[in-house]
């Protein structure tokens, strides 16, 4: 009788290795001694990428005031059609004064609202011009015209206030005058009479400046 070998079969092998020639276990990415590394952390549990913290921790500095008023006197949505439709913009009526004798005036115009404000802010500023005083009123009675709008500036005695509409009020605010009358004739268009106003402001000249002008003195012009 043939003898018989006994073959003993190990479970514990892997075929797989027997194939490819390799005895390596299989690695499991979920057993990894490098987790923390990988989380940015070292073994002294250190930050590995510096200090950078998230951006809803950074303190956001705020913007540097310039002290100056500024009002926004209108705000108009313009159409204009091309040959692909029509866009939408937006103009913006901006004043802009240091409350001491200096105003100016800006309009801008931008797809956005804000961006249509900065940018007539930043006109104003350029146009900025200085207004003749005389404590907190003005010298004389002047009239400012700017198209069909008028308006008549008249001084006034120390308490009597502002008394003007919206955009020439946003105007003598600006420009520092708390004691005045006012009087709006013809178009009520906000352009035209923040333009009217604006003429007449500068139109203003002091006793002073009269008598330079003339090459004499106060009390010879008076």
């Amino acid at each position: 009788m043939a003898e018989v070998e006994e073959v003993v079969v190990n479970q514990n092998e892997n075929p797989a290795s027997e194939v490819n020639g390799t005895d390596r276990p299989r690695r499991n990415f979920r057993d990894r001694g490098d987790r923390q590394d990988r989380q940015g952390q070292g073994q002294q549990g250190e930050k590995k990428f510096g200090d950078r913290r998230p951006r809803r921790d950074r303190e956001r500095q705020p913007k540097e005031s310039d002290g100056l008023i500024k009002k926004t006197v209108s705000i108009n949505r313009v159409t204009k059609v091309v040959k692909g439709g029509r866009t939408m913009r937006f103009a913006a009526l901006v004043v802009v004064g240091d409350g001491n004798g200096k105003v100016g005036i800006g309009l801008g115009k931008a797809s956005e609202v804000p961006q249509a404000i900065e940018k007539a802010q930043e006109q104003a500023k350029r146009n900025m011009v200085e207004i003749a005083r005389v404590g907190t009123t003005i010298p004389h009675e002047t009239i400012g015209k700017e198209g069909r709008g008028m308006v008549l500036l008249l001084p006034a005695q120390p308490g009597t206030g502002v008394i003007a509409g919206g955009p020439v009020r946003n105007v003598l605010d600006a420009c520092g005058i708390k004691d005045i009358c006012t009087k709006s004739y013809g178009t009520n268009n906000p352009i035209n009479c923040v333009k009217a106003t604006m003429a007449g402001l500068k139109s203003l000249r002091t006793a002073e400046q009269v008598a330079q002008l003339r090459g004499k003195t106060v009390d010879e012009i008076r």
